[in-house]
């Protein structure tokens, strides 16, 4: 199983094409803050000392989110290569495991997308910094690991799930390219989501994923609000986190980190108890 994750690592990290196209949603979403987006967002908060800080910390969370999720399905993109070129066949040849083989590409996907998760956040870092914000201290770092840990092990039960109803790489380009396109949409990250209408509100708090990039942005943003908002009542700050989807409400009531890791693990159960219902009732899966 190792052997064949980083033969997997190895296939998709040389194909250069592949990995920029995996994180051209977050590309799109990074140039498109800095060139336009940013200036109007935080002119919202000119009152606010490191209002700058507070929403370069808000885009990172968000960039988190998209690169762990779309570098992962990226990386599945070599199961379903092998699968169009016959690849598979040959694995089934050799004395490895139907469950080794799969695993594989399952743990290729995980680290791909860890990686690259813990690359954004450092390089983010560096970005928050160079526009006059702080570091993140060390106990919020590893906080910020263990949440991503977790979100990628909840993106890649969602894709191994996902992926296995495409065969052809055409089939899953042209997935890829549409869950690139609207994944920053509806996970909040576009556009704060506060400002969407209602219904849009809705469909973000329902997707798994967003739930990750609200655990993020509750970590990542903890400290910069707080040196930005000490002394603001704490409705008022509450109505800010809403609008950014830093917090979560139903029925009035904020969610907490807790409830967001529950969400979390419980999609990741979900997703891997249906993923494994399809390896063992599909004969020929890879």
């Amino acid at each position: 199983m190792i052997m064949l994750a980083r033969r997997n690592l190895t296939v998709f990290f040389r194909d250069k094409a592949a990995v920029f196209f995996s994180l051209l949603s977050a590309l799109i979403i990074f140039g498109l803050y800095i060139f336009f987006l940013g200036d109007l967002w935080t002119s919202n908060l000119e009152s606010i000392v490191n209002g700058q800080e507070i929403m370069d910390s808000w885009l990172i969370a968000g960039l988190l989110t998209i690169t762990s999720f779309t570098s992962a399905m990226g990386a599945y993109g070599v199961m379903v290569e092998d699968k169009a070129r016959g690849i598979s066949k040959d694995f089934y040849a050799s004395p490895v495991s139907r469950k080794n083989i799969v695993a594989g590409y399952v743990l290729s996907a995980l680290v791909t997308g860890f990686i690259v998760g813990v690359i954004t956040l450092v390089l983010g870092e560096v970005y928050i910094v160079s526009n006059g914000g702080k570091w993140l201290d060390i106990f919020s770092f590893i906080e910020v690991i263990g949440a991503l840990i977790i979100t990628s092990v909840m993106n890649n039960s969602l894709l191994f799930v996902l992926v296995s109803f495409f065969s052809t790489p055409v089939s899953f380009s042209a997935a890829s390219t549409l869950v690139g396109t609207l994944i920053g949409f509806i996970t909040g990250i576009c556009v704060p989501t506060g400002v969407l209408s209602n219904s849009m509100q809705w469909v973000i708090k329902l997707f798994p994923v967003s739930h990750a990039g609200a655990l993020l942005r509750q970590i990542i943003m903890d400290k910069p609000l707080s040196r930005g908002f000490g002394a603001v009542p704490v409705d008022k700050v509450l109505d800010v986190k809403e609008t950014l989807g830093v917090v979560f409400s139903f029925g009035g009531q904020p969610m907490e980190p807790w409830m967001h890791v529950l969400v979390i693990l419980g999609t990741a159960v979900l997703f891997f108890s249906l993923g494994v219902v399809i390896v063992s009732r599909t004969k020929n899966f890879t």
